[in-house]
């Protein structure tokens, strides 16, 4: 392209001449502005660029120590549990031990359960028998109603639709009663029974009811309502001898102190048994 330009002077030409040099200048340095600025804005961009990386960077490792913490967290908790769980078997291990010691017993009872089951009911009559035995050969007091539980127990063991159970506790308990005979102190109101001698048939003969005490299977006594007369069983006799006035008030207090009507005390009184080897029934209670 050329351009026409009329022919001017002086300054007017040293300036346009000047305006030309500088556009000229101008177009030669306007693709290296802009290659300047596109790499200033390549920077600027991967500067934002290693910024997020950086933040993401961060995020993951601030991630990983919530991460960590979490995990020791968990990591003492668990301890914690191990340890009581470790402290509590060894408290249970004794308990343990022991259960499976009663276990191993209750398995080797239970091996010989029908060995004890066909046992049982001969073991039962003996146990009835044995208890008759004992009440004929012992002291007559209260011997119609001791005989009569017996007989009892006797009608029970041939009851099939009674359990072995429930036979056994009667018969537990009926040997309890029996025991329980020669620890008590009794006392009670009834006919006057069995085998007198003369002295004590004379002053009783016309009793027909006498308060007995019992101490133990020691000494068992009677006398009238009017305190007029009293006897003590004599168990090698078999029979009741008469006791002195003297004796007749001990057994008066006797009954008063089984009846918690009167303070415990000595009593001098006869005993029905010898209390000692050598000794005879005479001796003292």
């Amino acid at each position: 392209m050329v351009y026409h330009f009329p022919r001017l002077r002086g300054r007017r030409r040293h300036a346009l001449a000047f305006g030309f040099a500088a556009l000229g200048l101008a177009s030669f340095a306007s693709p290296a502005v802009a290659q300047d600025a596109s790499s200033q804005a390549s920077l600027g961009q991967a500067s934002i660029a290693a910024q997020q990386a950086q933040a993401e960077l961060q995020s993951k490792i601030d991630s990983a120590d919530d991460a960590t913490r979490e995990a020791l967290a968990r990591l003492r908790q668990t301890r914690q549990q191990a340890d009581r769980l470790e402290r509590y078997n060894a408290e249970l291990e004794p308990v343990v031990e022991s259960q499976s010691e009663r276990i191993a017993r209750q398995a080797q009872a239970l091996s010989q359960i029908s060995t004890t089951r066909e046992a049982l009911p001969g073991e039962m009559r003996d146990m009835v028998a044995q208890l008759r035995t004992l009440i004929e050969a012992d002291m007559p007091f209260l011997k119609r109603e001791r005989l009569a539980r017996v007989d009892d127990l006797a009608s029970l063991l041939a009851n099939d639709e009674a359990s072995s159970a429930d036979k056994l506790e009667r018969i537990f308990s009926a040997w309890r009663t029996e025991l329980d005979y020669g620890r008590e102190m009794d006392h009670w109101r009834g006919p006057l029974n069995g085998a007198q001698s003369d002295s004590a048939q004379a002053q009783s003969q016309f009793a027909r009811e006498v308060d007995y005490l019992r101490v133990g299977r020691t000494g068992w006594y009677y006398v009238t309502p009017d305190d007029h007369a009293g006897g003590v069983w004599r168990v090698a006799e078999g029979e009741w001898q008469a006791l002195t006035r003297e004796q007749i008030d001990a057994v008066r207090r006797g009954i008063r102190i089984s009846d918690d009507q009167s303070a415990p005390e000595l009593l001098e009184l006869p005993a029905s048994v010898a209390v000692e080897s050598g000794r005879d029934a005479g001796g003292e209670s």
